[in-house]
C-alpha cells in the first residue's frame, strides 16, 4: 500500500472515530460538536471574533426550520452553513446530500422537494446513520433514504440526482478530486452543486495543514478558493461561484459554493 494510501485511510479513519464519538453524544442528548474531545468541525479551532456558536451548528438555520426538527438532529448538526437556504429546491427534486450526519439537511431538504421528490442522505458513519434514521421517524418525514459510503465513492447510478448538497464536510475528505468526479458523475445534465464548506486562505501556514485535530476540525483540509475552482472545473463543472459567508478561524471562512453541471454533458 502506498504511503498516500495509507494518508488516506488514516484520514478517513480518524474523521469516522471523531463523527462518531458526534453522533453519540448527540443520542444521548449531550452536547454537539463541541464537546471537551474536540470532536468534530469547529471545535479546537481558534475563531477570532465570534462566538463557537455562532459559527457552526444548528444556530445557522432560522428558528422556524430548528423548531421543526427533533433534538437529537439539532445536537448533531456540525456544519458551517444552511445548504438548504442556497440550494433553490424545487418540489419533485432529487437531492443528495454528501456527510449527510445526523440529517438535519436531509429532513429540510425532503420538505422542500415534497411528497414528489426524493431526498438523499450518504455518510460513512454507522453511529450517524443510526442517528438520521431515528430522526427522520421522530420527524415524519417519508420521502427520505440514507445510505451508507463515502462522498469518494456514490452509491447511486449516473445521472440520478438534481442537486447535490453538503455542509462542511467535503473539507474533510482526503481525495477532493474524487468527490468532484463523483459528484459530476450522479447528477443529471443541468444539475446544480450547491454547498457550504470551509476555504482556506491561501496564506494558510503549514503547522495548521499538518495539525490533524485542524483537520478533523474541518480547518487543516480546507481548500483555497483558487483550488476549489480548479477542481469543480477539472470535474466538468461550470457557473462557479463561491462567496465568503463568515469567519471560523484566524485562517479560514465558511463560503457558500455553487456551480452546474453543463446541460450537454
Amino acid at each position: 500500500m502506498s504511503s498516500s494510501t495509507r494518508t488516506t485511510d488514516n484520514i478517513r479513519e480518524t474523521v469516522r472515530q471523531r463523527y462518531a464519538e458526534a453522533a453519540k453524544a448527540a443520542s444521548a442528548g449531550g452536547a454537539s460538536c463541541c464537546g471537551p474531545a474536540e470532536s468534530s468541525c469547529g471545535c479546537g479551532t481558534s475563531v477570532a471574533t465570534v462566538e463557537q456558536g455562532d459559527v457552526f451548528g444548528a444556530e445557522l438555520y432560522s428558528g422556524e426550520e430548528r423548531d421543526s426538527l427533533p433534538d437529537a438532529a439539532k445536537l448533531a448538526s456540525l456544519g458551517c452553513g444552511n445548504p438548504t437556504a442556497v440550494a433553490e429546491l424545487s418540489a419533485g427534486e432529487t437531492v443528495l446530500d454528501l456527510g449527510s450526519g445526523g440529517g438535519i439537511d436531509v429532513l429540510l431538504s425532503a420538505r422542500r422537494v415534497g411528497p414528489g421528490g426524493k431526498a438523499y442522505g450518504l455518510d460513512m458513519t454507522d453511529e450517524m446513520l443510526e442517528l438520521a434514521r431515528n430522526n427522520q421517524r421522530r420527524a415524519g418525514v417519508e420521502n427520505v433514504e440514507f445510505l451508507k459510503g463515502t462522498i469518494e465513492g456514490i452509491p447511486l447510478p449516473d445521472a440520478s440526482v438534481d442537486v447535490i448538497i453538503s455542509n462542511c464536510v467535503i473539507n474533510l475528505s482526503a481525495d477532493k478530486p474524487q468527490v468532484f468526479r463523483e459528484a459530476a458523475r450522479v447528477l443529471r445534465p443541468g444539475g446544480r452543486f450547491a454547498v457550504t464548506d470551509i476555504v482556506a486562505d491561501p496564506e494558510m501556514d503549514e503547522a495548521t495543514r499538518r495539525d490533524m485535530a485542524q483537520w478533523t476540525g474541518c480547518i487543516a483540509g480546507a481548500l483555497t478558493e483558487g483550488e476549489f475552482r480548479s477542481e469543480l472545473a477539472a470535474a466538468g463543472f461550470d457557473e462557479i461561484e463561491i462567496r465568503e459567508t463568515h469567519r471560523v478561524h484566524d485562517q479560514a471562512a465558511s463560503a457558500i459554493v455553487r456551480a452546474r453541471k453543463p446541460a450537454s454533458r
